[in-house]
């Protein structure tokens, strides 16, 4: 028999609704167990009774309810809404049913809007303008910076003793020293291959004596510094963008303000010109590797002695095909250096935006730089250079 009163008084008990007409004001009585497992049974009744709710007072009765729970606290408060606030009572509640129906009654329980579907033109147009925006924003942030640079280079101008002169050197040292080798050793190869391919090409007009002058213009004006630059926005950008990222992220940026110092004279402004001056000088040895590999190449596969190599090089160029080349490696660094700087101090305080940041520096550097080498082909050609 225990067992037996235990189940019957577990078990649920069906809901109802009762609307009870009266003088002074009409009455809804709820009872049984309004609760996940018995709604269902009464969902269609309370509909029915919201639009069936006579005009005037009206008196709610959730005394008499058993167990509510939220799925049924949803539905009296779907009773409960449907007549204005001037006009109803709630009566019977306790304090945990009041608690209960308040946290019910603060939810939005209306259906998320669903976006509007536009046609595959109109959302390219719309990617193509947040492009356009994100692009304004990030050239404005880099004038900012290379405004923020050159007040700070003014400064130094003025006042020597502010020039930091030991981080410049350090800085230099990792930039150009630090960088030498892999950057001789990709010219080497760079120059290497072009004389070959050349010389494999020309051989077919007789012509293997040209693959010097093609070397030669070549290197010297395009692909040398094009791809140091390219090399150092990878090497050097990167390593930029993630030493200022971390520490943006450990808050070393906020304390050099703090104390009353200019992140942008204390980080930025080493680095920057550091890498000014090292790209080139490592356009410089990237020339010279690059010349070498091709005479090597020249003599051991084209059967074009050194001798007449050199000749025929003293020949092809001139200084002036130096310093077309040599000249664009400052400003290519210059934009390197201040993409790098821009991305570094925009990560946020996780690993992940340290990565993306990181990233976006490398990719956006090798891409300024080549646009910016495209700009000077054309002042070149302009100018009949």
């Amino acid at each position: 028999m225990g067992f037996e009163a235990a189940l019957v008084r577990w078990s649920p008990v069906r809901p109802t609704l009762a609307v009870e007409a009266g003088a002074a004001a009409a009455r809804v009585v709820v009872t049984g167990d309004w609760t996940i497992r018995t709604v269902g049974d009464v969902e269609a009744r309370v509909g029915e009774v919201c639009g069936a709710i006579p005009a005037g007072a009206v008196e709610i009765d959730v005394g008499e309810a058993g167990q509510i729970d939220t799925a049924g606290a949803m539905l009296i408060d779907r009773l409960i809404a449907a007549v204005p606030e001037v006009r109803r009572r709630l009566v019977g509640l306790d304090d945990k049913r009041r608690v209960l129906f308040a946290e019910v009654a603060e939810c939005d329980l209306s259906p998320p809007e669903r976006a509007p579907r536009h046609s595959p033109v109109r959302r390219f147009l719309e990617h193509l303008g947040e492009l356009g925006l994100g692009f304004m924003a990030e050239a404005r942030a880099i004038l900012d910076l290379l405004g923020a640079v050159a007040t700070v280079t003014l400064q130094a101008a003025l006042h020597p003793s502010r020039i930091r002169f030991v981080p410049f050197v350090h800085q230099l040292e990792r930039t150009a020293l630090k960088a030498a080798p892999i950057i001789t050793l990709m010219s080497f190869l760079i120059g290497a291959i072009i004389a070959q391919q050349g010389a494999f090409y020309f051989r077919r007009f007789g012509a293997d004596l040209y693959v010097v002058d093609m070397v030669g213009v070549l290197t010297l004006r395009e692909i040398a510094v094009l791809l140091t630059a390219i090399m150092v926005a990878g090497r050097s950008g990167s390593s930029f963008t993630a030493e200022l990222g971390s520490m943006k992220m450990r808050e070393e940026v906020d304390a050099l303000k703090v104390i009353g110092l200019d992140p942008v004279e204390v980080l930025v402004v080493p680095r920057l010109f550091a890498l000014m001056l090292a790209l080139p000088i490592l356009t410089f040895i990237s020339d010279l590797a690059a010349l070498v590999g091709a005479a090597v190449v020249c003599n051991t596969y084209g059967g074009i002695p050194t001798d007449t190599f050199l000749q025929r090089l003293r020949e092809a160029i001139e200084m002036r095909t130096f310093w077309v080349g040599i000249a664009k490696a400052p400003f290519m660094a210059l934009i390197i250096g201040l993409v790098a700087s821009v991305e570094g101090l925009a990560v946020k305080g996780s690993a992940e935006s340290l990565g993306t940041q990181t990233t976006q520096s490398v990719v956006k550097s090798i891409f300024m730089v080549i646009v910016v080498d495209g700009i000077f082909a054309m002042f070149y050609a302009a100018a009949g250079v």
